[in-house]
């Protein structure tokens, strides 16, 4: 299978190397060095894309703004490619649920291999087998659809993921290492800090108190103490 990707960079030079070291790897590659333009590449229905690997400082639609467009319609991967080292720019990348962040400069080589590795996992998720029930929360692991109190909820498939393993998991305490490991596999090569931005979404998007942290270990899915007084009452 020819996967093919779309690079957006706006410095050319940079963008042209990429191209020709994708390319060299049998990867279909377009690429543009504009936010809008990319936005269009992606919306039109004449092209299908299996990543982006996009750019945060760029003309008329930057980069994270594009990403959280991106977000809104599709689970396309993203790696983040971008200058910006702080730690508030990767942790913005990773609040916007891109799969990867990659800081320039960068090898070639490490760049294909996380391309290599983002577009494994999302060949391969988990096929569900039947609806789950926690508290107030359905899950609908055939449609990947999650209900709190009957009304539908908006999670990503990544945050879905988490939410179906935190479910089947009841009670146990999953680790930050023990999430990357199930979600995102063995090759994820971020930053740990991915986990802690996915689970403050979907605590976000839920609006129950059921993922709860534990200090110094990870996070562990409990329903409260006042809902099941109710339902033994």
């Amino acid at each position: 299978m020819s996967y093919r990707i779309l690079v957006v960079e706006d410095d050319v030079y940079i963008q042209e190397l990429i191209q020709e070291f994708l390319q060299a790897q049998n990867y279909q590659v377009d690429v543009t060095d504009d936010g809008l333009e990319a936005w269009r590449l992606l919306a039109s229905n004449e092209r299908k894309y299996d990543l982006v690997l996009l750019d945060v400082m760029l003309p008329n639609l930057d980069g994270f703004s594009l990403c959280k467009m991106i977000r809104q319609k599709s689970a396309l991967p993203v790696i983040i490619l971008t200058a910006l080292s702080e730690e508030k720019d990767q942790l913005k990348a990773f609040e916007l649920e891109a799969d990867d962040f990659i800081t320039k400069p960068f090898s070639f080589n490490v760049l294909v291999r996380r391309v290599e590795a983002v577009l494994r996992r999302s060949a391969t998720q988990p096929t569900p087998t039947s609806d789950l029930e926690f508290g107030r929360l359905r899950v609908d692991v055939k449609g990947y659809k999650v209900y709190v109190d009957d009304e539908l909820v908006d999670l990503t498939v990544k945050e879905f993921e988490i939410l179906h393993l935190f479910i089947e998991n009841t009670g146990r305490v999953l680790t930050r290492d023990v999430l990357l490991e199930k979600i995102w596999g063995y090759d994820y090569f971020g930053d740990n800090r991915i986990v802690d931005a996915h689970i403050k979404n979907i605590r976000k998007k839920l609006g129950v108190p059921y993922i709860k942290t534990v200090k110094g270990l990870g996070y562990s899915l409990e329903r409260d103490h006042h809902e099941e007084k109710r339902d033994h009452a």
